[in-house]
């Protein structure tokens, strides 16, 4: 750069940038990063009106005492005027308070428990229900009636439902009763798992629960994932075409929702469960169906081999598990390479 200066100095730094194939640009940062300097911070002197170091010491003990501890600043100011003392403004109070870093939360907080992420296997029918409860919108604004649905996860057969007027835990309970008693469930081999909602932790559904031997899970708040399976299906009933906008009566609703169901589970082929029905997977039947699938595309396959380029077409597969939160697979651990000595 010494050398465009001089030629500059000469015959103007454009003509000198072209002999140099720089960029005038270049030339000007440059210039500039070796001519600025750092400027330095005048220390302020300290204000005629601040307060004295055994001022500053004073209120800060007031502020830090076991009275004042869980306090905000704007409180204690006003406690202590109403006591006739007066040590600082709220904003001198702030702002020795952030000196020491003690400027967060002052007052106790509740630390809430960490909540265990829910891990839920079901290898057949009847050992892991999920049921939830959402909102069907009524004939006028602001109305609407609670829709309950059990879900066992596995066969995604809906095992029972109802539709009331409002959410309780008493109805629930009374659904919850009905369906183990209808699919004969035995004490101790089922697991009813829901989200947070106020009815799934009432203390009349968890001593129902206590006194059938069923286990119960909860989601975490706000997590979603946590209960799939009720959520896929609500989707479902709602994204279907005949599902209305809002419905007339709660005698529309249930004939509407008594048609929906008998068609969820008795003629919707769910992608989850090798496109069959959650009733065969629920019944038992679905290994059959898929036995005489797999001879519907063998004889396929030999009638016309050509078509499907050599290779005999298989029925979806069965579903071998239903997890709620599967378990990450741990990383295999890489193989130590062999060592080889020279001779």
């Amino acid at each position: 750069m010494q050398a465009v200066a001089e030629l500059a100095s000469v015959v103007g730094l454009t003509n000198a940038c072209q002999a140099f194939a720089l960029n005038r640009g270049f030339v000007y940062r440059d210039r500039n990063r070796h001519t600025a300097t750092t400027p330095q911070r005048v220390s302020r002197a300290r204000p005629p009106l601040a307060l004295s170091i055994a001022e500053q010491d004073l209120l800060l003990a007031v502020l830090d005492s076991e009275r004042f501890a869980d306090m905000a600043p704007a409180a204690v100011y006003a406690t202590l005027l109403d006591e006739g003392c007066y040590h600082g403004s709220i904003r001198t109070m702030y702002r020795l308070l952030a000196a020491r870093g003690q400027t967060g939360e002052r007052r106790r907080q509740r630390v809430h428990p960490p909540y265990t992420k829910p891990e839920l296997l079901a290898v057949r029918p009847n050992e892991v229900w999920s049921w939830d409860i959402t909102k069907l919108k009524g004939p006028a604004k602001w109305t609407c009636f609670h829709l309950y649905v059990i879900l066992d996860i596995y066969s995604r057969y809906v095992v029972g439902w109802l539709i009331a007027h409002r959410e309780s835990a008493e109805l629930a309970e009374q659904l919850i009763a009905d369906t183990v008693a209808k699919q004969n469930i035995l004490p101790g081999t089922l697991t009813l798992h829901a989200d947070r909602g106020t009815s799934m932790r009432s203390k009349a559904v968890a001593a129902l629960l206590i006194d059938l031997d069923v286990a119960k899970t909860h989601s975490r708040p706000h997590v979603s994932d946590d209960n799939p399976y009720s959520e896929a299906q609500f989707k479902t009933l709602k994204y279907r075409p005949d599902f209305p906008q809002r419905f007339g009566s709660i005698e529309d609703a249930r004939a509407h929702c008594r048609r929906f169901f008998q068609w969820y589970n008795h003629e919707h082929r769910h992608g989850g469960i090798g496109l069959m029905t959650p009733a065969t997977v629920h019944d038992g039947t679905a290994a059959a169906m898929t036995r005489k699938r797999a001879i519907t595309l063998e004889a396929a396959f030999v009638a016309n081999s050509i078509r499907f380029k050599g290779v005999a077409p298989k029925p979806p597969a069965l579903p071998t598990a239903a997890w709620i939160n599967p378990p990450k697979k741990q990383p295999e651990p890489l193989a130590a390479e062999p060592v080889c000595s020279l001779i």
